[in-house]
C-alpha cells in the first residue's frame, strides 16, 4: 500500500543527475570536463585525444553498447556507480551514431520490416524522426542508469521561435527537429558555456534568447566561472556545480 506523505519530504539530492552543457565550438567545454574528478568522457569525435583525460573513444552504436556493458559490470563488481559522472561528448555526433539504431527500431515495426534503407530521415512525411528520437533517448537513458550524474555536451545553434506572436532568434542545443527540446526537457540543468577572456563560464540564467535553466537551487539563475587559464595552467571550479562531492 502506498504511504502518502503528511509533511514536506527533504530534497534527495543537490546535484544535477542529468546536465546538458552546450556552446560554440572551441569554447573549452571538453577541456573543462576533462578536469572534473571521477568523470568518464565517452568521446564521439576525438577531441579528448589532445587532453589528459579519463576518456574512451566510441564511433558506432556497437561501441556505445560495449562501453555500457563494461560499466555495468564494473558497477556490479563494486556495488555502486564505478564512475560518479559520465560525459557524452557530443550530442551532434550521438545523433549521427544513433541513425543505425533508429533504422533497427523502424525495421522492428510492421511497416518497416521490409525496408532496406539506412537513414530513417528519408522516410516519407518525416516519419523517421520519431525513431531517431527514440534511439537517442534510449542511449541517454542507458547511460543515466549507470552513473550518479550524466552530462551531455553539445554545440549551439540559432533557431527562430515565436514569443507573443513575435519571431525571435534563440540559441539552443544543436539537435535535429524537436529532439533538442525533448532532450532538454528531460535534464535537471541546462547551461550555456561561453568564453570570456581567459575564463570559461556556464550560464544557468534563463532568458528569451538562450535555452538554459536548472532545478538545483545552488546553480539556478547563476553565471558560474567554471575554468580559468593562467600562464598556460587550467584551473576548474566544479565544486560550484557539484556540492558536497
Amino acid at each position: 500500500m502506498i504511504e502518502l506523505p503528511i509533511s514536506k519530504v527533504p530534497a534527495k539530492t543537490d546535484n544535477p543527475k542529468f546536465m546538458i552543457l552546450y556552446g560554440k565550438e572551441k569554447t573549452g567545454k571538453t577541456s573543462a570536463l576533462a578536469q572534473l574528478e571521477d568523470n568518464l568522457i565517452i568521446d564521439l569525435e576525438g577531441g579528448s585525444e589532445f587532453l589528459d583525460a579519463m576518456a574512451v573513444q566510441a564511433r558506432t552504436i556497437n561501441d556505445l553498447g560495449e562501453i555500457a556493458s563494461a560499466i555495468r559490470a564494473k558497477n556490479a563488481e563494486v556495488g555502486h556507480s564505478f564512475y560518479k559522472r559520465i560525459t557524452i561528448d557530443n550530442a551532434t555526433d550521438l545523433e549521427e551514431i544513433c541513425l543505425s539504431y533508429a533504422a533497427t527500431l523502424y525495421r522492428q515495426q510492421p511497416l518497416g520490416k521490409n525496408w532496406t534503407g539506412t537513414d530513417v530521415r528519408t522516410l516519407p512525411k518525416g516519419a523517421g524522426y520519431y525513431y531517431l528520437r527514440q534511439a537517442v533517448l534510449k542511449v541517454i537513458n542507458m547511460f543515466k542508469e549507470l552513473t550518479d550524474s550524466l552530462i551531455l555536451l553539445g554545440h549551439a545553434k540559432d533557431k527562430t521561435v515565436e514569443i507573443d506572436g513575435v519571431e525571435k532568434s534563440e540559441r539552443s542545443l544543436d539537435l535535429v527537429g524537436a529532439l533538442s527540446d525533448i532532450v532538454c526537457r528531460k535534464c535537471d540543468a541546462l547551461g550555456y558555456m561561453y568564453r570570456k577572456g581567459n575564463e570559461v563560464h556556464i550560464s544557468f540564467i534563463g532568458g528569451e534568447d538562450t535555452s538554459k535553466g536548472c532545478r538545483p537551487k545552488h546553480i539556478r539563475n547563476r553565471d558560474i566561472t567554471i575554468s580559468r587559464m593562467d600562464d598556460n595552467v587550467l584551473t576548474t571550479y566544479w565544486d560550484e556545480v557539484y556540492k558536497n562531492d
